[in-house]
């Protein structure tokens, strides 16, 4: 399956890339917003009530190195999307990178619990098959919220069946125990931003225009390989990763 979707996207690039690429997405393309801040206000509850109190309790017993780890061990996992992707996107070496990463923090990194290969020069990558369908003239279409998963547009939310498939594990593993893993992964991540979330909740005039913005402009810049300030630390505000 992952084969016949390869070369049917393989065979459809090869037109693509003799067009220019799309102009990047508007934060103001919000034609549901009304939708999307009912979908947003319950996604907010569940964090205030649910997701930041555990993930209190998880940094009150786990310092922050610990943490980290467990964050290394779940980005480590990514491996087969990012590198799919890579793939997808015409990017050899950054694939090559990606490998010799997972190969190097499996094994000297303890299965990925730490991070040697940011130590040896081994870039980390991170792409998605929404990446990929805008980085080939896809447009990312209107700003959607998605329930308990946050921000999306209508190409990211595609993606995000693509990337399941390539993430193979699901194929192997008990769901039940995937999604328990799952869960803990959003605990983890959520535990290493509650200040910032904090803050940006405090500090910002309606929270839902916020992430809004910080979504789309940091889609963009992944979509056309740029670098913005702070872009890694705004994710981590709205999305954490959950694959």
């Amino acid at each position: 399956m992952l084969v016949r979707l390869l070369s049917v996207f393989l065979a459809a690039s090869l037109l693509a890339s003799c067009a220019a690429r799309r102009a990047p997405a508007s934060p103001e393309h919000d034609p549901i917003e009304g939708v999307n801040r009912k979908i947003f206000w319950f996604n907010d509850r569940v964090d205030s009530y649910v997701l930041e109190p555990v993930a209190t309790g998880w940094a009150w017993v786990a310092p922050v190195r610990v943490r980290t780890s467990v964050k290394n061990f779940f980005d480590n996992l990514r491996f087969p999307i990012v590198t799919v992707n890579d793939l997808l996107q015409a990017k050899p070496v950054a694939a090559g990178s990606d490998v010799a990463r997972f190969a190097v923090n499996t094994t000297v990194g303890v299965l990925g619990f730490f991070d040697p290969a940011s130590g040896w020069g081994l870039e980390k990558h991170d792409e998605d098959f929404g990446q990929t369908l805008g980085y080939w003239g896809v447009p990312a279409g209107p700003y959607v919220v998605l329930p308990l998963l946050g921000p999306s547009d209508l190409r990211d939310a595609v993606g995000l069946g693509v990337d399941y498939a390539c993430s193979v594990t699901p194929f192997f593993i008990d769901q039940f125990i995937l999604l328990g893993a799952q869960v803990g992964d959003v605990v983890d991540e959520r535990s290493l931003v509650l200040k910032e979330v904090r803050d940006a909740k405090q500090s910002s005039f309606d929270y839902y225009t916020f992430l809004r913005n910080a979504y789309v402009q940091r889609r963009n810049a992944l979509v056309m390989d740029s670098e913005t300030t702070g872009a890694e630390n705004e994710e981590e505000l709205y999305h954490p990763e959950a694959e």
